[in-house]
């Protein structure tokens, strides 16, 4: 009998079983886009977020992505693609650094974000201003689900991690699934694990059914 296959993710696989890892509460702080050459935009829910907002007054600014799914998800909604990263926020530094430190960055995120990329390009000297769009909480799903102990299970975010072992351990007969090396480092010390080759839920479903 083949093993259960859980996803712990804001999207879903018909290979899995889905559970929803957190719900988003969006914010509306009031922005002034005009101040700003360019936006750094690293989450879907991002792109969700500034729909609450007038199109005109941002989508001429190109966005600096951190994965192609964003990049995709923005140019959808009618935005400009200055750049897109290998999935990994600390990629994004590297392209700040090709602009002049006089370059005003804007980066729209969530409350909590898992790297540090605009604290290390600010100690470089560039400047780059943040605004929070969005609040993710532990989903009611994900503290509820109990899984058989040896299932395969995906983790798709750092977070995804820290919701499930609120209620949950993950067993030595698990296996364990993480869609990059940020999120494979909030795993518990000796958790037995492998990392995904593209930052994608697709490449983690593959990995799961071989």
């Amino acid at each position: 009998m083949p093993k259960k296959i859980y996803l712990f993710a804001t999207s879903k696989s018909e290979h899995a079983i889905n559970v929803k890892s957190l719900d988003v509460r969006f914010l509306k702080p009031d922005i002034n886009f005009s101040h700003y050459d360019y936006l750094i935009i690293t989450s879907k829910q991002t792109v969700k977020a500034l729909e609450q907002y007038e199109r005109e007054d941002f989508i001429e600014i190109p966005s600096l992505c951190v994965s192609i799914k964003t990049a995709n998800a923005y140019s959808e909604f009618g935005g400009k693609i200055l750049a897109t990263g290998d999935g990994y926020g600390d990629s994004l530094a590297k392209y700040i650094q090709e602009y002049p430190k006089e370059t005003r960055w804007l980066y729209l995120r969530a409350e909590l974000v898992a790297s540090d990329f605009v604290q290390r390009s600010r100690d470089e000297g560039y400047s780059i201003e943040e605004e929070i769009l969005y609040v993710s909480e532990c989903s009611q799903e994900i503290l509820d689900v109990r899984v058989n102990d040896d299932s395969t299970l995906i983790f798709t975010s750092p977070s995804s991690i820290e919701c499930f072992l609120k209620n949950n351990t993950i067993h030595p007969n698990a296996k364990v699934i993480v869609i990059g090396t940020t999120t494979a480092n909030c795993l518990p010390e000796g958790v037995e694990h492998i990392v995904s080759q593209n930052t994608s839920i697709e490449s983690c479903i593959e990995l799961a059914l071989k």
